[in-house]
């Protein structure tokens, strides 16, 4: 097991002005960290939900996972800017310091904040009590390959409420926005 380490955020938010919805994880993994963009172990399925979600090809690149989420309206990022932790292990986090969110807040008019597991809630429910008061929260189950209980089309249909908010914002968008 590797040993705990203190790691930096090293990944830039993705969204634009017309971002949604937020999707937050806890902090990259080592394997995300090495290839440079989120969810990037071989073997976590945050992709493939995503691309089955919509009914579309799962995205593989970098350049593809991000014209995909802004396609979508789609924000991502992580709750934490840095933290103690032990490989990819979410139980391990100690000395947690968010991400300051109002980054994207402040420039897209979000929907409804979806966050990745449970650490990921806990850790926005504590570190954005501001936030929780203003755009609906709703805890989605981890693709991380630790969470092999649930299989793909479980987690697809967990996935749902991120299309569900999607409809609502197109549904109470000003004409002149649609």
């Amino acid at each position: 097991m590797e040993k705990p380490r203190i790691i930096a955020h090293p990944l830039q938010p993705i969204f634009d002005a017309n971002s949604r919805v937020l999707v937050l994880g806890t902090m990259p993994s080592p394997a995300s960290r090495e290839v440079g963009f989120y969810y990037g172990h071989p073997q976590n399925r945050f992709w493939k939900v995503l691309g089955a979600l919509f009914n579309e090809p799962e995205p593989v690149t970098s350049e593809e996972r991000t014209a995909f989420l802004l396609a979508h309206r789609i924000a991502i990022w992580d709750v934490l800017a840095s933290c103690t932790i032990e490989g990819a292990s979410d139980a391990s986090i100690a000395d947690p310091t968010p991400n300051d969110l109002s980054i994207i807040f402040d420039e897209a008019p979000l929907e409804a904040v979806f966050t990745t597991g449970a650490k990921a809630a806990a850790l926005y429910r504590r570190f954005n009590k501001v936030m929780l008061e203003q755009v609906p929260h709703e805890a989605l189950p981890s693709t991380s390959p630790a969470n092999a209980k649930m299989r793909l089309d479980d987690l697809v249909a967990a996935y749902q409420p991120i299309k569900d908010a999607l409809a609502l914002a197109d549904r109470t968008a000003p004409a002149d926005k649609r």
